[in-house]
């Protein structure tokens, strides 16, 4: 009788296996041709190895130029070279490049000027992608951005208008104290969108390689085992043969549009421009 049972319970298995509808397959992932790719200049990229991998950072000099400098600056004296991720916040960001690695530290220059706005010209490219309430929001290169419309360059003085950095996943913000211009050394990466901030921290890049790293950081304030920056470098100063090659894709392609159209159709109305992830390659 159990070999029955055994037998019969196998073949209702069977028929029901058979019976069961199949999952669908997931979408294809899109396959870009050459030409929609952007060389990412390495004179503007951070390189940035960690205890939990390796994080690109392109940095946006067109909207914060002596935050992007100082980044530089520090890299290339080797100032974060070994120091903590010593503020890990679930849902919000990872923060680094204090000395101290207790949140009161910072390099031996001047406090910076806040750059929390920029202005922009017609000559500075940007692809538009929604235009809310009057604004315009976009991409410069990697960088979301939002900004006042084209037609008002006729209305003012120098042809230019207002825009700044939004914060979404990946961008990279300098971290201050109370007053407005006390940022110096440290920083941090944008685990989630955090609209808040804008137009308060300066926006100077964002990560276009390793936000899985940026997430896969120990949380904490502090964290108990906080993860390193072992090395951070410009990647211009990486010698060429051993220099990778990060591109981008193009904001301006036909296949980026696509992309935006998609998620716009996807999110409907909930979409925001922080739901766009910009496809990367690393060489």
């Amino acid at each position: 009788m159990k070999k029955i049972l055994t037998a019969a319970a196998f073949a209702l298995m069977a028929t029901s296996a058979l019976a069961a509808p199949k999952a669908p397959k997931a979408p294809a992932a899109p396959v870009y041709a050459a030409g929609d790719w952007r060389l990412v200049d390495p004179e503007n990229v951070l390189v940035i190895d960690t205890s939990k991998g390796r994080i690109f950072v392109e940095l946006q000099p067109q909207a914060a130029p002596e935050h992007v400098a100082r980044m530089k600056q520090l890299a290339r004296e080797r100032f974060f070279d070994g120091l903590k991720f010593h503020r890990v916040i679930d849902y919000f960001m990872a923060q680094t490049g204090d000395p101290l690695g207790t949140g009161e530290g910072q390099s031996p220059y001047p406090d910076l000027k806040a750059e929390f706005t920029f202005r922009r010209d017609a000559s500075v490219p940007y692809t538009p992608v929604a235009t809310p309430s009057g604004a315009v929001v976009g991409f410069m290169g990697s960088f979301p951005i939002q900004t006042q419309p084209d037609d008002l360059m006729a209305m003012t003085g120098d042809h230019k208008v207002w825009a700044w950095g939004l914060y979404c996943p990946g961008v990279a913000g300098a971290a201050r104290g109370e007053a407005e211009d006390s940022a110096n050394s440290q920083f941090f990466l944008m685990r989630h969108p955090y609209p808040s901030l804008e137009k308060r921290y300066t926006a100077w890049g964002r990560v276009i390689v390793g936000q899985d790293v940026v997430l896969a950081l120990q949380v904490g304030e502090p964290p108990a085992n906080p993860d390193l920056m072992t090395k951070v470098q410009v990647l211009a100063d990486i010698p060429q043969a051993q220099r990778p090659v990060v591109n981008v894709l193009d904001t301006k392609s036909k296949s980026f549009a696509a992309l935006v159209d998609r998620v716009r159709k996807e999110k409907g109305a909930d979409f925001s421009i922080c739901d766009i992830e910009i496809p990367s390659q690393v060489r």
